[in-house]
């Protein structure tokens, strides 16, 4: 029987993949459906604080987008760049990882792709080498943000913040652990095709006139627009200061008298306040105009997420925990004994729902009951970073189209493209060094 609800587990999850959006919510929640009402599964728990997590940080962040914050930090990024070309395709990853971590959002790449683009072909660089590796940067530095999706999801109470995991330990943890794995991603990427003016596509491109001159810069501030922009980033900043500070310092928390018992804050709580609270004093002081924050990108696409992890999430906590006793007899041992298998289903799963957070939510839970130890689940964090295995993510399609040159390409069997080499480096890389973090930990 566990076979055939597994099988509409994996059925719901193709399906809404497939549709894209807030399809994965969609069809999870059908397969959530079959799961309880054909098979007799008693529903697991919505990942309600996590869901409230993403909530509070994708309006302060779309807050932040409307105020014109992500892009005056596009602004600073590209001025970095232009003044290091030579270096393109190791500082774009590095400019693309800090940025992202700092926003908890990839889309700030998305800005910054058609640029690393231009200086890269001015200079003569491969394009492919600073674009793919720049993507990889960025899904990176999502497992390493103190306020994405993702790390709110893996610090809630219902996963890792239950077992005494802080965002410290998972800070002190990623961020070098992913740091060196795109680093070393950027060296491998520096060997990768042909030197640009070798390569048989951009030599053709250039024979037939396709190659004219395209200049892409960040979109000018000037005057209060440029302020209130500015103001946004502080605002934005010293929320996520405040959260790397409660949660590296437990102290600092507080803390209530409950039942005769002092029960300190959580950390779930504290990032849905301090995020809410940002996103209003950027309304108060930057002037933001709340409805252009609801049109922007970032919070359309934070909204999917909540929706998607909502379906996938819930279905997957009641496919597990209805069959925990399965699992614990056939795989907690094999489990236990090699753990890096769960960092394999991890990536599998990735690749399988396009969402780290969702990942996050759907597989962990399986990991804590299986007693794998906390600090090697958060070692093996980066594993969620699989979704460039498939190239159809936004960000890796965009890098493509963004390549004027052509070098930037999926291959004829489709798999075989430009993402693969640093995506797979890099990710081993900072789970190989997570562990070895952990293990001085």
């Amino acid at each position: 029987m566990i076979y055939i609800e597994l099988l509409i587990v994996l059925l719901a999850i193709f399906v809404g993949a497939r549709v894209g959006g807030i399809g994965l919510g969609i069809f999870g929640m059908i397969g959530l459906g079959i799961l309880v009402f054909c098979f007799g599964l008693k529903p697991g728990n919505p990942p309600i604080d996590v869901m409230l997590i993403i909530v509070a940080v994708i309006t302060a962040a779309a807050t932040l987008q409307a105020a014109g914050g992500l892009d005056y930090l596009v602004k600073v990024a590209e001025e970095i760049l232009r003044k290091n070309p030579a270096m393109i395709t190791f500082l774009a990853p590095v400019v693309c990882y800090f940025f992202t971590l700092f926003s908890g959002t990839g889309h700030i790449a998305y800005s910054l792709l058609p640029i690393i683009s231009e200086i890269a072909t001015d200079s003569k660089v491969r394009p492919e080498r600073p674009l793919s590796i720049s993507v990889i940067a960025s899904q990176q530095a999502i497992t390493a943000s103190p306020i994405s999706a993702a790390t709110a999801a893996l610090l809630s109470a219902e996963l890792l913040g239950s077992k005494g995991i802080t965002l410290g330990n998972i800070l002190m943890v990623c961020i070098p652990a992913t740091i060196i794995g795109v680093i070393v991603g950027a060296i491998a990427v520096s060997f990768m095709g042909f030197p640009l003016e070798k390569d048989p596509e951009y030599q053709r491109r250039l024979r037939e006139g396709l190659l004219e001159k395209e200049s892409h810069t960040a979109s000018q501030m000037t005057g209060k627009d440029l302020q209130r922009a500015k103001t946004s980033v502080i605002i934005f900043l010293i929320g996520v200061l405040s959260i790397v500070l409660f949660g590296s310092i437990d102290s600092l928390r507080p803390s209530f008298e409950v039942g005769g018992e002092k029960v300190q804050m959580g950390m779930t709580q504290l990032i849905e306040i301090i995020m809410m609270s940002i996103a209003g004093l950027m309304i108060i002081f930057a002037r933001v105009d709340i409805n252009k924050a609801v049109k922007g990108s970032v919070f359309i696409a934070g909204m999917q997420a909540v929706i998607a992890i909502f379906g996938i999430a819930w279905m997957g906590d009641t496919f597990f925990n209805g069959n925990i006793e399965f699992f614990k007899m056939h795989i907690e041992q094999i489990v236990t004994q090699y753990p890096f298998l769960f960092a394999v289903a991890l990536f599998v799963m990735s690749v399988l729902l396009f969402s780290q957070a969702a990942t996050v939510r759907t597989l962990y839970p399986l990991g804590i009951a299986l007693g794998i130890h906390p600090m090697a689940m958060i070692a093996m964090f980066p594993a969620v970073n699989g979704y460039f295995f498939i190239p159809n993510y936004p960000t890796v399609v965009a890098a493509i189209n963004f390549d004027r040159t052509g070098t930037t390409r999926i291959g004829k069997y489709v798999l075989n493209h430009s993402f693969q080499i640093p995506g797979f480096v890099a990710t081993i890389v900072a789970i190989a060094v997570g562990y070895l973090i952990i293990m001085f930990m």
